[in-house]
Order: C-alpha cells, then sequence, then structure tokens
C-alpha cells in the first residue's frame, strides 16, 4: 500500500500514513516507525496491525523530505518498498526510505 499523504488546506502540514504488508514485516508480532520525526526511536512509534496491514499515521511539517525505516521487534530494521526514493545512510551501510511532503 503506497504511502497515503493528506495536507492542511493551507498545505502547511500533512498527515501521512505509513503502512507495511505483514507478510512483508520479516515475522514481526510488533512492527515501529523510525525516522528523522521522532529522533530514530526504534520503538517510540508503535504502529497499528490490522487488515493485514502494519499502519501509523503523523502528522508532519510540509515542503522537507524525512528519511525513516520500519523496525521489527526482534531489531530487524525494514525499508518501505512504497517509499517515495531511497537515501544511503552511511551509519546503516543500508539504504532509508524517504517520503517527500
Amino acid at each position: 500500500m503506497p504511502l497515503t499523504k493528506t495536507y492542511s488546506k493551507d498545505k502547511s502540514t500533512c498527515k501521512v500514513v505509513f503502512s507495511l504488508p505483514v507478510e512483508a514485516a520479516a515475522g514481526a508480532t510488533k512492527l515501529y516507525l523510525a525516522g528523522e520525526f521522532n529522533e530514530w526511536s526504534p520503538t517510540k512509534q508503535a504502529m497499528r496491525k490490522a487488515k493485514g496491514q502494519f499502519t501509523a499515521s503523523l502528522t508532519l511539517p510540509a515542503a522537507t523530505p524525512y528519511q525513516y525505516r520500519f523496525v521489527t521487534d526482534a531489531g530487524v530494521w525494514l525499508n518501505d518498498t512504497e517509499a517515495d526514493c531511497y537515501v544511503y545512510s552511511a551509519f546503516a551501510d543500508a539504504d532509508n526510505s524517504v517520503v517527500v511532503l
């Protein structure tokens, strides 16, 4: 399921719905959203599990790209296959997902 973006009337903020299919979650029973918007905390933003998807929604300042990844309860970091783009992270030695607002 692609990223869902709903901008405020004045376009200053955007509600983003992040999602990952359960079958893509590496066997996780819990999934978390980590990124620049929450200081890369691997447990701060729990995602909800319903209808075969893990989902989380955040309202973020618009006109900014944000790097993020999903984190399983086993500590495995996953990318979003539906991200707007990807950027290499030397810290993780892997690509990060990016949502462009």
